[in-house]
């Protein structure tokens, strides 16, 4: 039998637990509010929800937490993240805890769930974009998440569409894809007319011309550089999650006439695109995939 893994998402608003099974089927969940500023209050929730995780189970469970910034090399602690969660960085959850736990961004995490349970399941190759405030990504390498130096692999939505924008994300990339399809910039590109991708996509379903041309416009980018990123790794997916992807069909048929213009397909090959299997609980469930990965 597989041993269980508890999975810790740790976000600037919410902290979410969850027990899983070797299926990733989840056998309890838990969510409590950050208190961002507050971090004896959030590391002491944290604390508390592996406790009660643990009481749920029987036998050895594997510990996974997930968090904002890049992890360091021993995946025990963010290394860097600064402006977010004051007190994260390097603070080093085994030692706190007395239980080994395994730190790894949140992007990152939101690979793990697809690969470990739900759409990258069973490949050795696929990258993962999540659209939402920013893009973040992940990349799986012969089945294993690759973070490469420094943690940093798998940054894709920092990468540039545009080398021509005067607009630089927080990484200094001019005309990155964050910039052009983030949640994050909405306004500046809307020239105020929307304040959240939500409503522009609204707007492009009742016809609007503008926000047809705006989100038409973004979604391009977003398939050339998904184009970009299957010349260098030739994944056998791309999987597509975070806020954005709620968008489902207004998403993905445009990306996918987009891909028929961009995509290299010798002989015929094709790389499938879909849309992530996790939501909400996709950091967390992933915590708990790379924890169990980690111990195998």
């Amino acid at each position: 039998m597989q041993p269980l893994a508890i999975g810790i998402d740790l976000g600037c608003s919410n902290i979410k637990g969850v027990l899983v099974d070797g299926d990733g089927n989840i056998l309890n969940q838990l969510r409590e509010e950050t208190i961002e500023q507050d971090h004896q209050h959030w590391k002491k929730t944290v604390a508390s929800m592996i406790k009660i995780l643990q009481r749920d189970s029987s036998g050895k469970v594997n510990i996974g937490l997930s968090a904002p910034g890049l992890a360091n090399e021993k995946n025990t602690a963010i290394s860097f993240m600064p402006g977010r969660l004051p007190g994260l960085e390097n603070f080093n959850w085994s030692v706190f805890t007395g239980e080994r736990i395994y730190v790894l961004n949140d992007a990152h995490a939101a690979l793990m769930a697809e690969a470990t349970f739900g759409a990258a399941k069973g490949m050795q190759h696929a990258i993962l974009l999540t659209l939402g405030t920013g893009v973040g990504g992940g990349v799986l390498i012969h089945g294993q998440l690759y973070q490469g130096l420094s943690q940093m692999a798998g940054h894709l939505g920092h990468v540039t569409v545009d080398a021509d924008n005067s607009n630089m994300d927080n990484t200094n990339m001019p005309g990155s894809i964050e910039e052009a399809i983030g949640n994050l910039t909405i306004q500046k590109r809307s020239m105020g007319k929307f304040s959240t991708t939500f409503e522009l996509v609204e707007n492009f379903k009742r016809g609007d011309s503008f926000a047809t041309w705006l989100w038409l416009s973004s979604i391009r980018k977003l398939a050339i550089s998904i184009a970009s990123a299957i010349n260098i790794l030739s994944p056998e997916a791309v999987i597509i999650g975070g806020g954005i992807s709620l968008a489902g069909d207004d998403l993905m048929k445009p990306l996918q006439d987009f891909l028929d213009l961009y995509e290299w397909r010798p002989g015929g090959k094709k790389t499938t695109v879909k849309l992530a299997q996790f939501s909400d609980l996709a950091g967390a469930i992933g915590a708990a995939g790379f924890a169990r990965s980690k111990s195998m």
